[in-house]
């Protein structure tokens, strides 16, 4: 299960989509996500064709890309049972107090592959740029705000530091669980109460290695006289190129399209 998880891992290809400005990736990934939350019914179709374009262009296996969707998948039947069965209108099926409605239905659709695109839309991000590239986006993008005294290169390296640490202790937790089950431990014993006393022998020594962790990372870094982003400058200075103006201008076109089927057509 902790395999699972995509969010924070790099997927090296040799694709348009990695050889791109991380400016200009970020700025794309925020704009998806807004977009998913601005358009409804039919407006899904244009994400989804936008998100695959961007799948396909990445040369990732479809695989590694979509098994990041388990870890959510709880959380998936969650929404779509909550939005199936306490959403009114018209009934197409009762049962005493359970009722399906074809709003709920439809609610149930939408809500799901908005999660699910959501999913995607950020792991593609994360898959196709490196923790450090993330970094220099986000310091970027956001200098700006350092003029309000807004720690903009402590926020970055925060960011980069938890994304790096997230296929880590994936790991750890991985090879933890296993050395618990080869001296007896039982992590998929019957009742809720049994498996969250299971997952004591799990968590204690992950927290221990995490903290570890975490200060011999502190002490390296104080060790190369690291004092903040002040007065720092970049081994590798991000430059746009003809590719990140191009992507940057099918992007508008992107949002543009949004914004009229949202306003147009109520999409």
């Amino acid at each position: 299960m902790f395999r699972d998880i995509t969010i924070g891992q790099y997927y090296p290809t040799n694709s348009i989509i990695h050889r791109l400005d991380p400016r200009v990736k970020f700025l794309g990934m925020l704009a998806f996500v807004v977009s998913i939350f601005v358009v409804s019914n039919y407006g899904y179709i244009v994400c989804a064709a936008w998100l695959f374009t961007i799948i396909a262009l990445t040369r990732i296996p479809l695989n590694i890309m979509f098994k990041g969707l388990k870890m959510i998948l709880f959380i998936l039947v969650i929404t779509v049972v909550l939005n199936l069965f306490m959403t009114d209108g018209t009934i197409i099926w009762q049962w005493k107090v359970f009722k399906i409605t074809r709003e709920g239905l439809t609610m149930a659709f939408l809500m799901a592959m908005r999660l699910i695109m959501l999913v995607l839309g950020i792991s593609q991000m994360s898959l196709t740029t490196t923790p450090n590239q993330l970094t220099a986006a986000m310091e970027s993008l956001f200098k700006p705000l350092s003029r309000l005294h807004v720690p903009v290169h402590s926020i970055a390296m925060m960011m980069s530091i938890a994304l790096r640490f997230i296929p880590i202790l994936s790991e750890e937790t991985e090879k933890i669980r296993k050395a618990q089950m080869a001296r007896g431990a039982d992590f998929e014993g019957k009742g809720i109460m049994n498996r969250i006393r299971a997952m004591i022998p799990l968590l204690v020594p992950l927290f221990i290695t995490a903290f570890r962790r975490a200060t011999d990372l502190a002490m390296a870094m104080e060790a190369r006289c690291y004092h903040g982003g002040e007065g720092r400058t970049q081994m590798k200075p991000l430059k746009y190129v003809n590719r990140d103006y191009i992507a940057l201008a099918l992007l508008v076109l992107y949002l543009a399209v949004i914004i009229l089927l949202k306003v147009l057509l109520h999409w």
